[in-house]
C-alpha cells in the first residue's frame, strides 16, 4: 500500500528550502491549510445550513458581498490572527488592509494577500468554489507594517496557492520550487500529497472565456477566439470552450489538462476585472513554476507595478504555446493597446 504524505508531513520536509525561515513560513502554510478545512466544511453544508445568498452588502469591488464570502473572510484573518506568523491580511472583502495587532504577532515577518471564496456567486447553485492566496516577506524592519509592505511585486512572492472545493477539495502550492497538489481525505481530516511536480501541458485544446462578453473585447482576443474555433485537423481544432465563472476552477483544469484561460480588458473593464495582488499574481506565480505562461496580453504578470490593493489586471494564462498565440493576435490586431491600458488610458477600437 502507497504511504500517505500529508500537508504538514511534506511542508517539515521542505522547510530546508528557506535558510532564511525558522519555520515561520511552514506555519503559516498550515494555519492556512485549517481554515481550508473549516471553510469547506461549511461550503460542503452550504444547502443544509443558512449560509447561502446575499449578506445585503457591498465589497469594496462594488460586488453583492454572499454569507460564505463573509464567513471565509472570517475564518482566514481568524486562523492567522491565532497563527502568529502574519503581520498584515490583505482580503478581497476589505476596504483596507487588516493590521493584526496582537503579542504574537508583533515581530511577524509575513504578509497574506487573500481572496477568501473565488467565484462565490456559484455557491447558490452548487458549482465549485475556491479560495486564492498570495504570501510576502515585509520589507519594512520595525513597528507597524506599512503600505510599501502590501504592495509588491508578484516577483516577490515566497508562497501563493489556491484550495478548490469541488467533487473533492485540493490545496495546490508553490514556494518557487514547483507545485504541489494535496486532496482532502475526510476520514483522517488532512490534506494528503495527491499531485506531485504538476506541470502544465505546453499546448492544449481548451479554452476559458466570458464569451457574453465577445462584443466588448479587443479585435486580438476577437481574433483568437475565432482561431479557437476553426476547423483544422492539425492543431487539433476546433479547441473545447470550458467556463464556470470560478477562476480557481477554470485555472485548476487549466493546471491539469492544458489549456488557456482568459480574462481581457474590455470597454467596461479598460483596466482587467480581476484583481492583482490577491487573484493574478498568485495564480501567476503557480502557473509559471508548473511551466506555465501568465501575462495580461502584453506584459508578463508578475512584474506588473502595484500602486494600489484593489488594483485591476487583465490576464491570459496557461499553456506556453496557446498563450504565446493569444499574445500574437493581440499584437498584431490590437497594437494600439499598449501599456498604458493598463493605467486606465486607453480607448478600444
Amino acid at each position: 500500500m502507497k504511504a500517505v504524505k500529508t500537508l504538514g508531513q511534506f511542508i517539515i520536509e521542505k522547510q530546508a528550502d528557506f535558510p532564511y525561515a525558522k519555520g515561520e513560513l511552514s506555519r503559516l502554510l498550515r494555519d492556512i491549510g485549517i481554515a481550508a478545512k473549516i471553510v469547506n466544511r461549511e461550503v460542503n453544508k452550504a444547502g443544509l445550513a443558512d449560509i447561502i445568498g446575499d449578506v445585503g452588502t457591498v465589497n469594496v469591488q462594488g460586488e453583492n458581498q454572499k454569507k460564505l464570502d463573509v464567513y471565509a473572510n472570517e475564518q482566514f484573518i481568524a486562523a492567522l490572527q491565532s497563527g502568529g506568523e502574519c503581520c498584515t491580511v490583505v482580503s478581497e472583502e476589505n476596504d483596507e488592509y487588516v493590521y493584526i495587532d496582537s503579542e504574537i504577532s508583533k515581530n511577524a515577518k509575513y504578509v497574506v494577500c487573500i481572496d477568501p471564496l473565488d467565484g462565490s456567486s456559484n455557491i447558490d447553485v452548487n458549482v465549485g468554489v475556491g479560495t486564492i492566496f498570495s504570501i510576502f516577506r515585509r520589507v519594512s524592519k520595525d513597528g507597524k507594517a506599512t503600505m510599501e509592505d502590501v504592495l509588491q511585486k508578484g516577483t516577490e512572492q515566497v508562497a501563493a496557492g489556491y484550495v478548490v472545493y469541488g467533487s473533492s477539495t485540493m490545496l495546490v502550492y508553490t514556494t518557487g520550487k514547483g507545485v504541489n497538489g494535496f486532496t482532502l481525505d475526510p476520514s483522517i481530516g488532512e490534506f494528503c500529497l495527491s499531485h506531485p511536480d504538476m506541470q502544465v501541458p505546453q499546448d492544449g485544446n481548451i479554452y476559458s472565456i466570458n464569451e457574453g462578453y465577445y462584443a466588448h473585447f479587443p479585435d486580438g482576443i476577437k481574433k483568437y477566439i475565432k482561431f479557437c474555433q476553426v476547423e483544422d485537423e492539425k492543431t487539433r481544432r476546433p479547441y473545447t470552450s470550458r467556463y464556470t465563472g470560478s477562476m480557481v476552477a477554470d485555472i485548476h483544469r487549466t493546471l491539469i489538462k492544458g489549456g488557456i484561460f482568459m480574462y481581457p480588458i474590455t470597454a467596461q473593464a479598460p483596466n482587467g476585472k480581476l484583481r492583482l495582488i490577491y487573484e493574478c499574481n498568485p495564480i501567476a506565480f503557480i502557473v509559471e513554476q508548473a511551466g506555465g505562461r501568465a501575462t495580461n496580453g502584453y506584459e508578463r504578470i508578475l512584474e506588473l507595478e502595484v500602486k494600489e490593493l484593489h488594483q485591476r489586471s487583465a490576464i491570459i494564462i496557461g499553456s506556453t504555446k496557446m498563450v504565446e498565440k493569444a499574445e500574437e493576435m493581440l499584437a498584431c490586431f490590437s497594437p494600439q493597446i499598449t501599456k498604458t491600458t493598463f493605467e486606465g488610458v486607453v480607448t478600444i477600437q
